[in-house]
């Protein structure tokens, strides 16, 4: 049976290594070897990114909620308290959307958060 080398398919695996270090700095970018530390370093980041992205987003919601509740007289969290006594199930993401774009709506859950109080 015939020898089978494995120069193509390592070959493809560096290049698909270098492929991703593209526009690293210095030998990073170059020499294999760096490249895939670099690689593997860059994606355990973009892991984390990911996860630290939600909860950046959740905290900017909260707080454009509370500086919107704060004009109307009332904090976050009672705000919160109310609309779950409300009955209202509305996500941080959308009210927040709401608090910006329209302010005569989130009045009125503020009013019906404040009675629900």
């Amino acid at each position: 049976m015939a020898r089978i080398k494995g120069a193509m398919m390592t070959r493809k695996r560096r290049k698909k290594t270098l492929k991703l270090a593209k526009g690293y700095w210095g030998s990073k970018s170059k020499h294999f070897k760096m490249a895939k530390q670099q690689v593997m370093k860059s994606g355990n980041y973009a892991f984390v990114g990911r996860k630290a992205k939600k909860r950046d987003f959740r905290r900017l919601w909260i707080a454009r909620i509370n500086a919107a509740c704060r004009a109307q007289g009332m904090n976050y969290s009672s705000f919160m308290n109310g609309l779950k006594k409300a009955g209202i199930d509305l996500n941080r993401k959308m009210l927040s959307e709401m608090a910006i774009n329209d302010s005569a709506s989130f009045a009125k859950l503020v009013e019906t958060a404040k009675a629900a109080k």
